[in-house]
């Protein structure tokens, strides 16, 4: 009879194109202890919590003592004992109150709970702590407790996920010693690991995933016979990833080029010279946009500017002259201005020597310029 089958069982998780698990299919029997190897992220840990009925899976079947999991979990529970490997356990309460709890789950009788949980404290030396909080409780007593609490209810199905992990030596041979005697007793160990040489001791039959496929099931013993190389190295060789030489080759040209790029161009002189850099750009554009507006606020202004009148004063002089010809007049004026201011003028009378002609001609010349908002020009600069 098979305690434990699955037959094309598949697991996709969400937001996820790759299929964890896909069509896995395997027995395992009544009175063996089942190795199940693979790498990281082979889908080792799924297919646990697929059997357990921890998570759900998409496709397939799993029966448990010939009942589906999905149509009696109940009853398929009931006979399973599960080690998870993060250690879920209520830390508020001391060992005894939560291996109690779990029996009471399960339906366990007093007499039957109290006679087991004395026989694995002394097995697992836990005398001194079972009445401590599990708070309180090192790694490898986290791991104790929770086996403990596993198989309180004497379950046909132990499954355990890397149940050796972070125990001492003297716990861990305690556990493979009662590994062998629930087989003796006619159930079933199931357990996943990546201790190769503790499988090969200790297993039946194994089974090698890599990337959610099934590649084989050994018979451990007709193995130890017959192959010419060790599990170990039989195992690595199966589940060697096939990568084509272009492939390589293009990830070396990758590397290389990243290796060249970090040592002639570290990253923290990069990030300074760019910086350096944006800071100038940004100084230059400050200063270019100030220039422009400043540019335009004083045409602005220029072109709203109204003139302002302001007072004229007239200021006469006595004109000076020298006279060396009869053909020659010099007139000096002297004109005071601001922006829109009006023009003064001043006439200088002919010395002795003038003719009356000409001087009227000066006058006539210097009348003109007698306009308001502009400037009038000497003589001389005329």
């Amino acid at each position: 009879m098979a305690m434990l089958k699955l037959t094309n069982v598949c697991k996709k998780y969400k937001n996820s194109e790759i299929y964890s698990v896909k069509d896995l299919t395997f027995e395992v029997k009544e009175g063996e202890i089942f190795g199940f190897l693979g790498k990281n992220g082979a889908g080792k840990s799924t297919t646990i919590k697929s059997i357990t009925g921890i998570i759900p899976f998409d496709e397939g079947t799993i029966e448990i003592c010939g009942k589906e999991i999905k149509k009696d979990p109940i009853a398929c529970k009931l006979n399973i004992g599960y080690v998870p490997d993060n250690h879920a356990v209520y830390e508020n309460l001391t060992g005894k109150e939560y291996v109690n709890y779990i029996a009471n789950l399960y339906k366990v009788s007093k007499e039957d709970t109290e006679e087991r949980l004395e026989k694995f404290v002394k097995l697992f030396n836990m005398r001194h702590a079972i009445d401590n909080q599990i708070r309180s409780y090192s790694h490898g007593m986290k791991q104790k407790i929770c086996i403990i609490a596993a198989l309180i209810h004497n379950p046909k199905l132990w499954v355990l996920d890397e149940p050796l992990m972070g125990l001492d030596p003297q716990s861990a041979y305690d556990i493979k010693c009662y590994m062998k005697e629930h087989r003796r007793q006619g159930n079933t160990v199931f357990f996943s690991s990546h201790n190769i040489d503790m499988v090969e001791k200790l297993c039946d039959r194994v089974a090698i995933i890599n990337k959610g496929h099934l590649l084989e099931i050994i018979d451990v013993e007709d193995f130890m016979k017959n192959s010419p190389v060790s599990m170990e190295e039989y195992f690595l060789n199966l589940t060697k990833d096939e990568i084509s030489i272009n492939e390589q080759l293009a990830e070396a040209n990758e590397q290389k080029k990243k290796r060249k790029w970090a040592f002639a161009w570290p990253w923290k002189k990069k990030n300074k010279e760019e910086k350096d850099v944006l800071e100038t750009i940004l100084e230059k554009t400050k200063e270019k946009n100030s220039e422009k507006e400043l540019n335009e606020e004083n045409s602005t202004a220029v072109d709203t500017e109204e003139p302002v009148e302001e007072p004229v004063e007239e200021i006469i002089e006595e004109p000076t002259e020298t006279v060396e010809t009869t053909e020659t007049v010099e007139t000096t004026e002297t004109v005071e201005t601001t922006e829109t201011v009006e023009t003064t003028e001043t006439v200088e009378e002919s010395t002795e020597t003038v003719e009356a002609t000409e001087t009227v001609k000066a006058t006539e010349e210097v009348k003109p310029t007698k306009k308001k908002g502009r400037k009038s020009k000497t003589k001389e600069e005329e």
